[in-house]
């Protein structure tokens, strides 16, 4: 396919060329993988700046994203790569293949620092933000590495979608310390105060005033971020929320629950542990299942069952992709649906695109990252909730998107009322403001500096 890059990718693909490290914060499709390639294409081809480059990519975008990629575009004719993927056994022959570009799940990062002599002299993180945690091991396994890197290149679409504490990590993978410094010890300290604490555990931070705005100028040179709906005209979206309501005995077992984190049924006991854990048995139950302590899905309703029928017969034949959290959720929808299907290999993901499935089913973290399933339809059925903000619109970005056929996508959240699924809508709706700063904070303008 040839390539008629927008004024946007161009800005995108020069910006990765004249900047060593950098972050591009780009909105779910906008094209980060062929900017990314684009400019790869410049640096191993013709500049000869770069000889040997590592992805780091989600599993299923490092098997499927990237390789359609490199051999959908005409321009990019050339490129060699290699998956290093599978067994050990298969990595290994992978490595040992010639390429220019080998692509790699982010789970195997840290086996590949402590096995392989690193010789890469150009990496790239799809999803930077999966390394946000400094006290992960992928996070120190390129830490140990990325001196050894001349160029970095960082991807994302949601830096900071809880809090900017989550940024160190991300950043120093790209300058090693320079601009928010060495530590995250020292980092918190400058930038941020303790909130919510028991003496002398922390278990929040806060920012210091002024302190947002310091810390978006101290990354604003190497990093740039746009957005869909400023580049691209967009399919329109329409959120839509389904109610339903339990019954007064099913109420009764979720105030049950809630109060007294203990629920005792005919086939088990559910006993929740902590707040963290009461959060999940409450989600769980508002979905119509709750796990018992030794494990067991217990059925309590099947309101959202009924809810999902409804939205599939209206979809009258269209495609429906439906977001799912729990397997109890998973087995009752295909109990439900038989002719359902999860979407997990790269067949899969071709057969919902040609369209070949009526019902998709889809985890939003094992496929909510990079995934392009526009073209199989255009409507989201939020089964159940996700805490996490990040998840909730990379999932959500699976369709709307650039390359959407259709002119409107609707994302239906099935809500049980008055139950915990209120709580993480909310949640979402508050984090999402402190999301949008950061995004604004060092947004792109096209012809101006960054």
């Amino acid at each position: 396919m040839k390539y008629n890059p927008h004024d946007y990718q161009t800005f995108a693909t020069n910006f990765v060329l004249e900047h060593p490290y950098c972050g591009l914060i780009l909105d779910m499709g906008l094209g980060k993988s062929v900017i990314t390639l684009t400019a790869l294409w410049d640096l191993l081809l013709n500049s000869f700046d770069a000889c040997r480059v590592l992805v780091v990519a989600p599993k299923r975008v490092a098997e499927d994203t990237w390789p359609r990629e490199i051999q959908k575009w005409e321009h990019l004719h050339g490129l060699t790569f290699s998956l290093v993927l599978g067994s050990e056994k298969e990595r290994r022959a992978a490595l040992s293949k010639q390429a220019m570009i080998y692509i790699i799940n982010r789970e195997n990062v840290s086996w590949l620092v402590e096995n392989h002599r690193w010789d890469f002299d150009t990496l790239v993180i799809d999803e930077l933000s999966s390394f946000k945690s400094s006290k992960a091991q992928r996070f120190r396994a390129l830490k140990k590495v990325r001196p050894m890197c001349s160029r970095v290149i960082g991807l994302t679409g949601t830096p900071a979608p809880n809090t900017l504490i989550d940024l160190w990590p991300q950043i120093y993978l790209l300058d090693m310390g320079q601009r928010l410094g060495r530590f995250i010890t020292h980092y918190r300290e400058r930038f941020f105060v303790p909130d919510k604490r028991n003496r002398e555990i922390v278990y929040s931070y806060k920012l210091r005033e002024g302190a947002e705005q310091k810390i978006y100028d101290l990354i604003g040179d190497i990093c740039i971020s746009m957005k869909a709906s400023d580049h691209l005209k967009m399919p329109e979206l329409f959120f839509n929320r389904v109610e339903v309501h339990l019954s007064p005995r099913e109420r009764k077992l979720y105030d049950t629950l809630k109060e007294d984190m203990v629920l005792t049924l005919r086939d088990g006991e559910v006993d929740a542990m902590n707040a963290a854990s009461l959060s999940g048995k409450l989600l769980q139950l508002a979905n119509g299942a709750v796990y018992s302590a030794d494990g067991k899905a217990l059925p309590i309703h099947s309101r959202k069952l009924d809810a999902l029928e409804d939205l599939v017969e209206a979809a009258n034949g269209k495609p429906v992709l439906v977001a799912y959290w729990y397997k109890h959720d998973l087995q009752r929808i295909q109990e439900r649906f038989p002719d359902s299907r999860v979407i997990d290999t790269p067949k899969d993901i071709s057969d919902w695109n040609t369209g070949k499935i009526a019902i998709g089913l889809l985890h939003p973290a094992s496929g909510g990252h990079g995934l392009n399933l526009q073209d199989g339809g255009s409507t989201i059925v939020w089964y159940g909730m996700t805490w996490s903000l990040e998840l909730y619109q990379q999932l959500n970005a699976r369709l709307w998107r650039q390359g959407q056929k259709n002119s409107t996508v609707i994302i239906h959240h099935i809500i049980t009322v008055g139950t915990h699924d209120e709580d993480v809508l909310r949640a979402l709706e508050r984090k999402d403001m402190g999301q949008a700063a950061l995004i604004n904070a060092v947004k792109a303008q096209l012809g101006g500096a960054a």
